[in-house]
């Protein structure tokens, strides 16, 4: 992607705290403790009306006990190699560190070609902004060291008059604007990492068996069956009172904010421990938030003894437990045997388009008045209730106003009935559907 920015460098130099504010929102974690940041995160900024897009990378160490350094290294070079203008942060307050003449020296071995701007973050003191000169014996970099305070916001905005004077064809609008959000998600550990990496047909967010190893809501542009979207990973979502540390507790606002901001929602479940009370409260918010559901049960490679009725008996299990949560499609598969997963993202689309879907009013009248008449609103205190009109309000969602005699006494049994043949005649698999009625 062209007009690219990526912030790079040691752990804690507020890598972090500079995205945030290019982006012009809190979407990255920020914490005191290092290697909180550890897969690319990418965001969309503007400055002088030239749009760009900003990737935030985790801290580059080498030596270290942290298992995830290999990892958030490979993250590193891939956001340098993908950027246009790279950004080498440092820290003011502490000076040169040996961390900082490593990653300079790796910065060399890559050979970069591309504009490379060293900045000197928390110079918030004229003492600091005067001391940063040290860093120009780091050896590397494009002009004048950068003197800046992401935390404020001193000083990024010569940092960025210089990196968009190199976008030679800037974007107008944001890029991404209104292009449909499906976001994975679900418990820690059950493949939302592994199912995004193989779409996607590289690693692009670590994987491990370990749990929370995912921190922020990670979303990329993706194309597949004739259609944009944007695709979200998300951490693993687990209950309150398992949540112990600051940073896994943003990881789970992170991932909620990223469901609510989302068209459609994969729910994963893992196959070898079944459905359990969170799956359950995921699949709940789903709905909640109105957004279309698709339950993906991953790991269906490692059930075995598996016979003709194991799919039913699984998905009745399924359905009984989120009842009465009944239009979610539910597929069964494997990331790692890569067994029907592009399925998947074939049905996520396809409930996109479900929840989109506009159904002509004399179409709708003329299925729905007929089936009406075949059941009738059950009388309630000797009083018939009578519909004689149907109509699909202009909503997000599919919302069908039911115009009668007395709304007041329609009951809840019979508006399920109703739900049943909308879905039925008009195929809203995977969406919430609206019912409303209204005096004629």
């Amino acid at each position: 992607m062209k007009n690219t920015i990526a912030i790079v460098g040691r752990p804690n130099v507020g890598k972090s705290t500079l995205f945030n504010r290019l982006v012009g929102q809190r979407k990255a974690i920020m914490d005191n403790e290092s290697g909180v940041t550890r897969d690319r995160h990418y965001g969309y900024g503007e400055w002088t009306g030239k749009y760009y897009s900003v990737i935030d990378t985790g801290g580059y160490v080498h030596g270290s006990d942290d298992i995830f350094e290999e990892e958030i290294r490979k993250q590193v070079k891939l956001a340098i190699d993908e950027a246009d203008v790279v950004i080498f942060m440092v820290d003011a307050e502490t000076g040169v560190h040996s961390l900082d003449e490593e990653f300079a020296n790796a910065i060399r071995r890559f050979k970069i070609t591309k504009p490379l701007y060293v900045v000197a973050n928390k110079a918030d003191t004229n003492a600091r902004a005067h001391a940063a000169g040290e860093f120009y014996s780091l050896g590397i970099g494009d002009g004048d060291i950068f003197t800046i305070s992401s935390q404020s916001g001193s000083g990024t905005g010569d940092l960025l008059d210089a990196i968009v004077s190199h976008f030679d064809d800037p974007w107008e609008e944001e890029p991404d604007l209104g292009l449909p959000k499906i976001t994975v998600v679900g418990r820690p550990n059950v493949g939302k990492s592994s199912l995004f990496n193989l779409l996607l047909g590289e690693d692009r967010t670590i994987v491990t068996d370990i749990a929370g190893t995912t921190r922020d809501a990670i979303q990329t542009r993706y194309n597949a069956f004739g259609q944009e979207f944007i695709l979200v990973d998300t951490a693993g979502l687990r209950r309150k009172n398992k949540v112990h540390e600051d940073i896994e507790f943003y990881s789970v606002l992170r991932s909620i904010r990223a469901m609510e901001e989302s068209d459609v929602c994969i729910v994963m479940l893992d196959a070898t421990r079944g459905i359990e009370a969170q799956d359950v409260n995921i699949i709940a918010l789903a709905d909640k938030n109105r957004k279309g559901i698709v339950i993906l049960v991953n790991k269906w490679d490692l059930i075995e003894n598996k016979e003709t009725n194991t799919v039913k008996e699984f998905e009745e299990k399924i359905r009984e437990k989120i009842a009465p949560i009944a239009y979610p499609p539910i597929i069964f598969t494997s990331v790692l045997t890569k067994q029907r997963v592009h399925k998947a993202i074939e049905t996520a689309i396809q409930v996109y388009e479900n929840k989109r879907k506009k159904i002509p009013t004399s179409q709708l009248n003329e299925v729905m008045l007929k089936v009406i008449e075949e059941h009738q609103p059950p009388s309630v205190k000797g009083k018939m209730v009578r519909i004689k009109y149907v109509t699909q309000l202009p909503t997000h969602n599919p919302v069908f106003a039911f115009f009668c005699n007395l709304p007041q006494y329609v009951q809840p049994s019979y508006i399920r009935y109703l739900e049943n043949r909308l879905r039925e005649n008009f195929d809203f698999a995977g969406v919430p559907i609206g019912i409303i009625f209204r005096k004629k």
